[in-house]
């Protein structure tokens, strides 16, 4: 499993040194990778999905569904590890998920589109998390 961060960063300065510029600008800056193109769109591995930034577990691969919008789909995140914040960039009403342990940006959470019982759809970023595989 991986441990967490000790010291979280605090300025861009010191999150720049530990993250790649894609990881910073999706991470730090809410930005979105291209559909279709994160590492974790299509993985089906057994385990457990981390926060990129400081390694928080966000999501278990049993939450993780075919939602076929491009990007990981998790119906539920572990309890108290992911914040909602309302989001309206883009000119729409979105609610975005952010690292509940050091604020990064992991993609939206979207409800009401009856793709899984739980009627619950957190749309992430791969570039936001990094799956630890259960071992075998």
């Amino acid at each position: 499993m991986t441990e967490p961060l000790v010291d979280l960063p605090t300025t861009d300065a010191e999150w720049r040194v530990r993250l790649s510029p894609e990881e910073f600008r999706v991470l730090r800056r809410a930005g979105t990778e291209a559909p279709w193109t994160g590492e974790y769109v299509s993985t089906k591995t057994a385990g457990v999905y981390n926060c990129r930034a400081c390694g928080a577990q966000l999501f278990e691969s049993s939450s993780k569904f075919d939602s076929h919008c491009g990007w990981p789909s998790f119906d539920d995140a572990i309890p108290g590890t992911v914040k909602e914040i309302e989001d309206r960039s883009l000119g729409m009403v979105r609610t975005e998920i952010r690292c509940a342990r050091c604020d990064s940006h992991l993609g939206h959470v979207f409800r009401g589109e009856r793709m899984t019982d739980k009627d619950t759809r957190h749309c992430v970023n791969s570039l936001s998390i990094r799956l630890d595989p259960a071992s075998s």
